[in-house]
């Protein structure tokens, strides 16, 4: 039971950085699966982007009542996340766990210090 309290908390905490920030929801849920709950880098990856189907949904729910959505950009945008998203799947398995957790880290970095400076340039 404990297991399953600590599982809704970390979708709860997704849910309310990706809402609130506008980040995707692997950006929190994947470290937080390898490191709290053990669960496989890649098994991790794949668990989130099943929770984005839902999270999404909510989202754009949302986002298309306020009148938020470019129709034309995100059809093209989306067309290439597809084709992206087939290349990386089939890619993705032939990179060994440790490799993939330095490259996901140094994204994650690399993104939080262009958003920070982004905020000082404006300041």
């Amino acid at each position: 039971m404990n297991s399953v309290l600590i599982v809704i908390l970390m979708g709860l905490c997704t849910g309310v950085l990706s809402g609130l920030l506008g980040i995707g929801g692997g950006v929190v849920l994947v470290p937080m699966m390898v490191f709290i709950l053990g669960i496989a880098q890649h098994t991790a990856q794949g668990i989130s982007m099943l929770v984005i189907i839902p999270t999404a949904i909510v989202s754009l729910w949302h986002f298309y009542k306020d009148g938020l959505i470019n129709y034309q950009a995100a059809f093209y945008m989306a067309g290439g996340a597809v084709i992206g998203a087939l290349i990386s799947a089939n890619l993705v398995q032939y990179i060994p766990a440790a490799e993939l957790k330095r490259i996901f880290g140094i994204f994650v970095i690399y993104t939080g210090f262009k958003m920070i400076k982004a905020t000082w340039k404006k300041q």
